[in-house]
């Protein structure tokens, strides 16, 4: 059965994030929101697009799920309501777009690990798609929210690389503290609500593209 809503967005549980005071990003202009109201994260990152997107900031959108419906229901002339779907292909990564001339391609990824980040929340095409973009001089990373800690953080992609290679005679996770450690740790504002733009211009500065 079909898992997701036409527009993309999927039947995630809801969580209420509150920030800590000791975020690691760009100073703000004191537009700082200390509550998401139940937000998912991919709401947060939906809202964040529409924004940098009305602004002229970025163009970035949510990857349509390839699906094959095979039952529609019509309850009504003007409604049609799909009752049975599948998947036709893997999808890979959960958004892409454009920034001040980059490609960016990233997923979004949230868990409730206080520890350390489950390996296990990726699949091997994604992998290799994102491997596949920086070769080619993309920009991909991993926005990971620890659910309990209220913390989300712009990873880069080199360090899931260095895990997922390494799985087999390593360990299956991420360790917080590395995250913590080498990641970009984003604070919510009202607009746009999650400035995740801010982590990724210290990506590009640190592979010193133009």
């Amino acid at each position: 059965m079909i898992k997701n809503y036409p527009n993309g967005n999927s039947f995630r549980d809801q969580f209420t994030a509150q920030p800590k005071s000791n975020f690691r990003t760009a100073p703000t202009n004191g537009n700082v929101i200390y509550g998401n109201r139940g937000m998912s994260l991919e709401q947060e990152i939906n809202l964040s697009n529409k924004y940098y997107l009305e602004t002229g900031q970025a163009v970035i959108h949510k990857k349509p799920i390839p699906i094959q419906i095979v039952n529609v229901n019509y309850p009504k002339r003007s409604a049609a309501v799909i009752k049975e779907a599948y998947f036709k292909q893997a999808s890979t990564t959960d958004y892409n777009g454009v920034y001040h001339g980059h490609y960016i391609d990233f997923e979004a990824k949230e868990t409730r690990n206080r520890s350390s980040f489950p390996l296990s929340n990726f699949h091997d095409h994604q992998i290799k798609h994102m491997k596949a973009c920086v070769q080619q001089q993309g920009i991909c990373f991993t926005i990971v929210k620890f659910v309990v800690r209220q913390e989300i953080y712009v990873m880069p992609s080199q360090i899931l690389f260095a895990y997922w290679d390494n799985q087999e005679s390593g360990r299956k996770s991420i360790p917080y503290e590395q995250i913590k450690r080498e990641s970009y740790l984003i604070n919510y504002q009202i607009s746009p609500r999650l400035p995740y733009l801010q982590g990724v211009d210290q990506l590009i500065k640190k592979i010193n593209l133009p």
